[in-house]
C-alpha cells in the first residue's frame, strides 16, 4: 500500500508543471518588451515569429519626451539587442535555480533596453 502511494505521489510530482519563479516572470515579461513594436521602431527588425503585445493597460500610446538628463535611458538599436543576449542569459540562471543571478541580469538588461516605446 505504502508501495502505490509514493509512486503515485512521484507520478503526480513529474505531471505538474514547473511552478513559474518571479525571475522567470520577469524574464518573460521584458523578453515580450524587446519583441515588442516599440523595440522593432528602435532596432529597425520585426523579431523572429513577429511583434507581440504587452497587453499592459499601463502602456503609452507614444513614448515620453526625453530631456537631455534622460539620455541614459534613450533605447538604441544595439542596447536592445544586448539586452536580448542578456534576458536569455537571465532565463538560463533561472532555470540552474541561480534566483540572484537572475535578478541582477534582469537589471542589466532593462537598463541596456532603454525607455522602449
Amino acid at each position: 500500500m505504502m508501495f502505490r502511494f509514493a509512486v503515485a505521489a512521484l507520478t503526480l510530482a513529474a505531471a505538474t508543471p514547473a511552478l513559474a519563479t518571479p525571475c522567470a516572470d520577469e524574464v518573460s515579461t521584458l523578453q515580450r518588451r524587446l519583441d515588442s513594436a516599440g523595440a522593432a521602431m528602435v532596432t529597425g527588425k520585426t523579431p523572429p515569429g513577429g511583434l507581440t503585445s504587452s497587453d499592459s493597460p499601463k502602456a503609452l500610446d507614444k513614448p515620453p519626451a526625453l530631456t537631455k538628463a534622460d539620455a541614459a535611458v534613450k533605447p538604441s538599436a544595439a542596447g536592445v539587442e544586448e539586452a536580448k543576449k542578456l534576458v536569455a542569459k537571465a532565463g538560463e540562471q533561472d532555470k540552474a535555480g541561480d534566483a540572484q543571478g537572475c535578478r541582477d541580469t534582469i537589471m542589466k538588461a532593462k537598463e541596456k533596453a532603454g525607455a522602449l516605446p
